[in-house]
Formats: structure tokens, sequence, C-alpha cells
């Protein structure tokens, strides 16, 4: 049934997103989304879902808002469920109330779904708390803008309050903020803050009085989205400040993994205070769905290279029953999890994360002469006849899953490297794919740094010439974070 739900997305951090929204989201055959939401939040969307881009930039924007309107009555009309996604909260200056009156005279049905408004979680995390016993009754919030008319607040009144003052796109006016309030009475001493891209990577806080802070947002080059905090309570920091002490603040970090499983490398990142940018450049295809798994009983080993190895051949068996007494291997922390994830044990792994000592792992537990399957990828390095040779069994394999490369436009790409730390590669396919998108040429990413997940993607690397800055102990997703953050070695 067609409907509308006006959605607060929250200030940036994707864990900030409500259940609620999420699952409108989730449900949205049009997301309409706007500049302030991350771009996390639309991988969350179901496929085909159509994703429209209506930006207002740093302006009121009442010309497309007028065009936001027409869209959502135009979509819902369509008979279609549509998700208009906002930053922070739909109805904090958020312009919901105006969605909402055109999709009531329309005969739209609709729901509103609060966000966590920037107003009290930006600065909580700068470490402010909006109120504090002994410092702070009460907060208020005011939009930094004027009207269209040139109406301004009432600062005899402002000034008079007590308690923290909070102001919301408010850098362009900041000087007439802190003029006004110093006019009626404020005192000049009073803290300020300004917090830049706040509960992002690449939040900044800058503080000082009522009687600086033009001079030091001058200094710092504070530019929007950005939110001033007024008020005694800009002193708790001191005690209170935690977010930019987490070990990835400040870094962007591109995820180049199959979309459906780069959301768990992307969670890793932001937890750790960084800030992940999806670019999918491979594509997991499974491939077990017409196996016939009645031919394992005639295995004795069987042995796993990968966990989308392990999850393709469990997802697919119709009764774990034919495993019988068949002796399994792996190789690779991931590998194990995996197939932990489906209780099944394991009889050998292997010291070395390579498929040649997987293989010679096998005859210890094994006869001269048995069959053993080895479940891998079209692109693992397999000699069947090398081991059959070399081992005197009966190597096979079966090709649980296809790798498949991305291939993105190059401009899209160099787009979504703006601002962006490190790219990270956790395969050579996922290189191939990068280089290809770029057309074979680095031109327009320089400053941005790499991370490997191990020797055989360093090679891949550097035979585009690509400087591997960083390459994992541990050769996971989490090791290469971790190498990123400095537990891991730079080349």
């Amino acid at each position: 049934m067609a409907r509308v739900y006006i959605v607060g997305a929250g200030p940036g951090d994707m864990e900030l997103l409500t259940l609620k929204a999420k699952r409108c989201v989730e449900e949205a055959d049009v997301i309409v989304y706007d500049r302030l939401v991350n771009s996390r939040i639309l991988s969350l969307a179901k496929e085909g879902c159509e994703l429209i881009y209506l930006g207002k930039g740093n302006t009121e924007g009442g010309v497309i808002q007028d065009e936001i309107n027409r869209t959502l009555v135009e979509k819902a009309l369509e008979g279609k469920v549509v998700t208009r996604l906002k930053g922070g909260d739909p109805f904090v200056f958020g312009r919901g109330g105006e969605e909402i009156l055109e999709l009531v005279k329309n005969n739209i049905k609709f729901e509103e779904v609060p966000g966590i408004t920037s107003s009290i979680s930006v600065p909580a995390y700068a470490g402010i708390p909006v109120t504090h016993r002994g410092v702070s009754k009460s907060f208020h919030v005011f939009t930094g803008h004027t009207e269209k008319n040139g109406k301004w607040h009432n600062f005899d009144a402002i000034a008079k309050l007590e308690g923290t003052l909070i102001f919301l796109m408010g850098v362009k006016n900041l000087g007439r903020i802190a003029g006004d309030l110093l006019d009626n009475g404020k005192r000049a001493d009073t803290p300020v803050a300004l917090i830049e891209k706040g509960s992002t990577s690449k939040q900044r806080i800058v503080t000082g009085t009522l009687e600086n802070i033009c001079e030091v947002a001058a200094e710092n080059k504070v530019v929007p989205p950005a939110i001033i905090i007024i008020g005694d309570v800009v002193n708790q920091r001191r005690d209170f400040k935690w977010f930019e002490d987490l070990e990835l603040q400040g870094r962007k970090i591109m995820v180049t993994r199959d979309r459906r499983q780069a959301g768990a490398m992307s969670e890793m990142i932001d937890r750790r205070g960084g800030e992940a940018v999806e670019l999918p450049l491979i594509e997991i295809e499974d491939r077990m769905k017409d196996y016939n798994y009645e031919e394992i009983g005639e295995f004795t080993g069987l042995l796993f290279n990968s966990a989308n190895g392990v999850r393709s051949f469990f997802n697919n068996i119709d009764d774990i029953r034919r495993l019988g007494s068949v002796k399994i291997g792996a190789v690779g922390v991931k590998t194990l999890e995996a197939l932990k994830e489906y209780r099944i044990g394991v009889d050998f792994v292997p010291e070395k994360y390579l498929v040649d000592e997987l293989v010679a792992g096998s005859v210890e537990f094994t006869q001269e002469g048995d069959r053993v399957l080895l479940v891998t990828s079209d692109i693992s390095p397999v000699d069947i006849e090398k081991w059959n040779t070399k081992h005197g069994r009966s190597y096979s394999k079966v090709t649980a899953y296809c790798t498949r490369k991305v291939v993105h436009p190059r401009e899209e790409v160099v787009s979504k490297l703006k601002g962006v730390d490190y790219v990270t590669f956790l395969s050579s396919s996922t290189v191939d794919a990068y280089m290809e998108s770029l057309g074979g040429d680095l031109a327009g990413t320089e400053g941005v740094k790499y991370a490997s997940i191990g020797p055989v993607t360093s090679e891949a690397m550097r035979k585009y010439g690509i400087t591997v800055d960083i390459e994992a102990k541990r050769y996971t997703a989490e090791g290469v974070v971790e190498a990123i953050k400095g537990e891991g070695y730079a080349i």
C-alpha cells in the first residue's frame, strides 16, 4: 500500500539510526534523501529501490523544497512506498511539517519517524552535556538562519536565559549571534564551542568565548555543517570528551568487499571512531545450489579454504547427515569461524594459510587412494594433478562460489575517494577491479593510502604501481583494521 515515511536519519553516525527508521529504509520502493544522510544507510535499501538525491547544500532551499514535495507526492501516487530520509530529526528545523502538509493536501497516508537530533547528540559526541547538575538546568535550540523577511530572534529575551543555547545552521551568522548576545548583556567570557561535522570521523571542535569566537572560527576555518553551543557546559568537555579518543577517529576508510559482506567491516571501522565508505569491487555468486550432495558419501576428506566456501556449502546442503564420518580440514581464522557458525568441528588446520598446506594436511587423516574434495572458488589456485601424484589420493574440487569483478565508472570512484584516508584491499580481485575502474590511471587519487590483507594481495597491488602502505599481520578483515589503527605494521 502506498504511503510516505518522513524519517529522521540522525546526525551522521549510522548506529544512531533508530530501528524503526531502519525498517522504513528496508521497506521503501523509493528513497528521497539529503546531503546530511550517512551514505551507508542507503546500503540497507532493498534490491531495485530507487534512490533520489535532493540535497540543498548550505541553503534553505525554497525552490528545491518544492521539488522534494512534488517528488514525494508523485512517487506515492504511483503506488510506491516512499521513505523521505532527512538528517537529524524531521521536525527540528527539518521542514518535515511542510512535506506532511503537501501529503495531507493530496490525501496520501504518511508516518513521521523521529530521528536523534543533532542539537543534543552532536554536543554529546563532543563531550558537552546540554544540561548538567549545578551548571545548566535547561537548553534552548534555535535556528541560525534568518527568515525570508529578515525577521530575527528576540535576543533581548535569549540573552537572559540561564540555560545552554544551541544554534543549528548558524555558522554564517556567527558574528551576528555573538554580537547580539553581547549587546543584550550576555557575559563576554561565556564559553562557546563550534562543532563541525559532528558524530563523523571528521568531527572537529573549536572553543572560545563570546568575545573571541569569531576570530577563533576564522583562524580555524570552520565550515558548515557545524553547530554552536553557548554556555558553561562547554567547560565539561575537559572531562567528558570521548569520541575523538577512539582509535580510528579522523580516518575515512574505503571498504571494497562484496556488498553483502561490507557491512561487518564497516561496522568495525565505525565502532572505532572511523568512517567507512563502501565501494564494492567484487560480487560473490553462490554456485552450490545445483550440486548433488549425495556424492559427499564418496569422500573421506572435505577441505575448506574460505569462509565464503563454507557458507555456500552449508547454506545449500539438504541433509547434514550426508557428512557422516568425513574428515574436515580448513585454513584461515575466518574459515574456522564460519564452520563454528554451523556447529561443525575441524580435524586439522595447517599453520600456513595456503591451499597446498591444507591439502598436505589431509594425508594424515586419509588413506592412500581415498577421495578428498576441496570446496573452493573459481579463482583459487588448484593443481589437482600435482596433488594426486604427490600425495597418492584422488583429489577433486567443487566451485562453491564465483568472484565477479564489479567495475564502476572512473568519475564515481574518484568522487568516492574524496576525503578518504585509506583504501582497503582484501583480495587480488578487488585490486584488479579498482584499477580497471580507474582505467589503469591513478591520477586523481593522490594522498590516498592503501592497506592490504596480506602478501598475495600486496603483490597484486605492486604490479599496478600501487604503494602498499600497510599490510596486515593477521590475514583477515579485522587484521586490516588493526593494522590501520597501529597494531599491525607499516611496509
